[in-house]
């Protein structure tokens, strides 16, 4: 892919220099975009013998440049050293700058008609400017209508300084394991769009993926994980490995934190090692997500004795100077029913399990700190007065990641210590483009609205997360890009932000990332529907919008998939019986993004009032009240906006018909997704009324789903009964009460899900 990219790169370049014409160069279309950037009239060419002159700061990654256009293309740039600037002209000219306001990351680059000045105080700033250099040489759209092919580099003038020094991705291997070429290629990719930092997620229930030769069995046993077929799944990096990747990162600028998880997220480790764990086993790596309550037993000193053992050998694989614990979900379940835990609650005299999560925390502060490391944690470390001061008058310095919301790093801040930014609203990738959108990563502020502006250093940065519960290997591209680029713009550009100028440089970068080999996915919906029930002409009239720019849709109403020869959608689509509509999206005459498809069924409840024993959760409201009688189903996407929830309760709606009405088929559709505490009800009952007060029990169904079904369920269920007349239906959802023993979260609340009441 790099040979390929670098291929473009270079063929361009060399047209420019063989042309007899000069045509206008494009305006440069930079991702992420410079923080000054200054273009003039003119264009700059190469001559037949390009020369790069370098002075010794920039001498190493000037010959690494030359080497990549000997190596692939078999070009040869002349380098010389040049302790200053150059007076040969034509060339790319590398000189350190003693403008200490470029910081170790900023660069000066000025092209002019006979060269191209390049500008650091640190290697890192050439590096930076190289992949500036770099696309401005890419594949250009505009390339094809320019005369001969030619493709021109304008002149110009950038200074370029990023506005965070952490600029970062996390990647679970944890949950999916990913070899190890693919993780140099991602780092590859941070670096060339100028991101410095690799959050690598190396442990997690279902697998720890690195070698620690004084305890084998975490890779012998840790590493692999049966799945519900039978099959075996996993692997590991041996230390070689990890060795390896390092380095290849230190040459790109990108920094690799690590994270060993702890204490909680450790089933690999009690599956390998069951003595560290509170009760007796035996364990299992686990094979479904979510938070299990058997974690590292705190309360004994060799669950101490190994973690001590574990740091000693990871941390010097690692020369950063950061190492994430993680910190975050460990239920306190086994440690309130553990006597040796409860024991050193009352030894050190603690409150409560989270100050004894708060002690665990502080003493592998210390092994970090006495190894020369900073530690990062979840916000979750917060819980239990982490940050307070001590008897003796000491601190933490830790480091703080805000996920859960932005309040965790202002109370960081505040308190001094550092913090880094990666809420759910914004940087998780591993939700969908349908949850969060390419507009909406690139609206995201690192600095909280709340914090006050002295405070506001301690933000060094952010993130976005690549959780990979359901993103195996061959899917991070598409969860990635594009929406990569926007928070590498948010990082080092910072300030005001142009969403349509952003996205107008998005579209020419994707010839980019195609050379590159990147399947990249859609910036958002491919298409977004919106119903708008007419109840005097018993209608809906659906309205199809695309989510980004450049897009035609197709749709079919019997369910069939759309293709290029379906309806075109061009005004609105009206619909007056049940059907199920089907839209895909077409860009360049190529089916784009998944098909979106809605059903709709115009039963007799459809648009009627109604009213609930008990409010539907607020952080799952559908479109609020009227939801479950609107026709409309929904998909096995929980969070399409559709479904309507309720936490630990019964689900029990009164529809009012208006009117005595004949009813022979009554029916609901439920979803269970077991890892997010999901599940059907227990049972559904249906009565009928006329008055509203004298009931009459007419339907009492099952979904016949096992709660251990793994996956995400749509259940439709409904019980035909003799034609009855009634003016109300009442349908009672019986919620199971709390999770049952053998799932990871027992004893935690479930949550009911519903789509619609159905009345026939």
């Amino acid at each position: 892919m790099l040979k390929h990219f670098l291929s473009l790169i270079f063929i361009a370049t060399l047209l420019s220099a063989c042309s007899d014409q000069a045509p206008k160069a494009p305006t440069p279309q930079l991702v992420p975009k410079p923080t000054e950037m200054t273009v003039k009239e003119g264009s700059f060419t190469l001559n037949e013998h390009p020369h790069i002159y370098a002075d010794p700061v920039a001498y190493d990654l000037a010959t690494s440049f030359k080497e990549e256009a000997a190596a692939h293309l078999g070009i040869e740039f002349r380098l010389e050293k040049s302790e200053g600037l150059s007076s040969k002209l034509n060339g790319i000219h590398f000189r350190t700058s003693s403008d200490s306001t470029l910081g170790d990351e900023g660069y000066q680059m000025a092209i002019s008609t006979n060269k191209i000045r390049i500008s650091a105080t640190h290697t890192a700033g050439f590096f930076y400017a190289l992949q500036t250099l770099k696309q401005l040489l890419a594949p250009d759209p505009t390339a094809s209508a320019l005369s001969k092919g030619q493709l021109m580099l304008p002149l110009l003038e950038i200074r370029d300084v990023p506005a965070f020094q952490w600029r970062g991705m996390l990647l679970d291997c944890g949950r999916h394991f990913m070899e190890k070429e693919f993780v140099k290629r991602y780092i590859r990719l941070l670096a060339y769009h100028k991101m410095n930092r690799l959050h690598w997620h190396l442990t997690e229930d279902q697998g720890w993926r690195i070698e620690v030769k004084k305890y084998p069995k975490l890779t012998e046993i840790g590493a692999w994980r049966t799945e519900a077929d039978g099959s075996r799944y996993g692997g590991f990096y041996t230390q070689e490995d990890i060795r390896e990747i390092v380095a290849y990162a230190e040459a790109h600028h990108v920094t690799i934190v690590p994270e060993i998880d702890m204490p909680g997220h450790t089933k690999a480790v009690l599956a390998a090692y069951p003595e560290f764990a509170c009760t007796e086993g035996p364990f299992e790596v686990a094979n479904q997500w979510g938070v299990h309550k058997d974690v590292l037993c705190v309360g004994k000193e060799e669950v101490y004795e190994f973690v001590e053992n574990v740091l000693e050998e990871v941390t010097g694989l690692f020369p950063g100077p950061y190492f994430h614990i993680g910190g975050d979900e460990a239920p306190k379940d086994r440690w309130k029913a553990s006597a040796i835990c409860q024991e050193r609650i009352q030894k050190l005299g603690l409150k409560d399990e989270f100050e004894l999560q708060a002690y665990f925390i502080q003493r592998v502060e210390q092994m970090l700190n006495a190894r020369g490391k900073r530690l990062i944690g979840w916000d979750e470390i917060l819980e239990g007065g982490l940050l307070d001061e001590k008897p003796d008058g000491s601190r933490s310095n830790a480091t703080i990641q805000a996920w859960r919301n932005m309040d965790w790093a202002v109370e960081a801040a505040e308190k001094g210590n550092d913090a880094i930014v990666s809420p759910t609203s914004h940087c998780y990738l591993d939700y969908s483009v349908e949850t969060t959108p390419l507009r909406q990563v690139y609206a995201f502020n690192p600095i909280p609205e709340s914090l006050p502006a002295e405070a506001a250093h301690h933000i060094l940065g952010g993130e976005v997360n690549v959780w990979t519960e359901r993103i195996p290997q061959q899917r991070v591209d598409t969860m990635v890009f594009p929406r990569l680029l926007a928070i590498s713009e948010v990082l080092w550009t910072g300030g005001e932000k142009d969403y349509e100028d952003f996205s107008k440089r998005v579209d020419r970068h994707y010839e980019r990332l195609e050379a590159m080999g990147v399947n990249y996915g859609p910036e958002d919906r491919p298409a977004y529907l919106t119903a708008r029930f007419d109840a005097a002409k018993r209608q809906y009239k659906v309205a199809v919008e695309a989510g980004m720019r450049g897009l035609s849709h197709r749709y079919t109403l019997d369910g069939s998939a759309p293709t290029a020869s379906s309806m075109a959608y061009s005004d609105s689509i009206v619909l007056d019986k049940s059907a199920t509509l089907k839209v895909q999206a077409f860009r360049k005459g190529k089916a784009y993004g998944e098909v979106t498809h809605q059903a709709f069924s115009f039963h007799k409840a459809l648009g009627k009032s109604q009213q609930f024993t008990q409010k539907y959760s607020a952080k799952y409201p559908a479109s609020g009240d009227g939801a479950l009688v609107d026709g409309r189903f929904g998909s096995t996407k929980y969070r399409d906006g559709l479904w309507q929830a309720w936490e630990g309760e019964d689900m029990e709606i009164v529809i009012d018909l208006g009117e005595n009405t004949a009813i022979s088929k009554l029916g609901a559709g439920f979803l269970q997704e077991t890892s997010s505490w999901i599940l059907m009800p227990a049972s559904v009952t249906f009565s009928l009324s006329t008055d509203n007060q004298n009931w009459q029990e007419v339907a009492s169904l099952t979904t016949g789903v096992s709660p251990k079904e793994s996956g995400t369920v749509v259940k439709r269920i409904s019980q035909e009964i003799s034609p009855t007349d009634a003016r109300y239906v009442k349908a009672l959802a019986k919620t199971v009460g709390q999770l049952p023993a053998w799932h990871m979260s027992a004893g935690g609340k479930v949550w009911i899900f519903v789509d619609e009441i159905i009345v026939e």
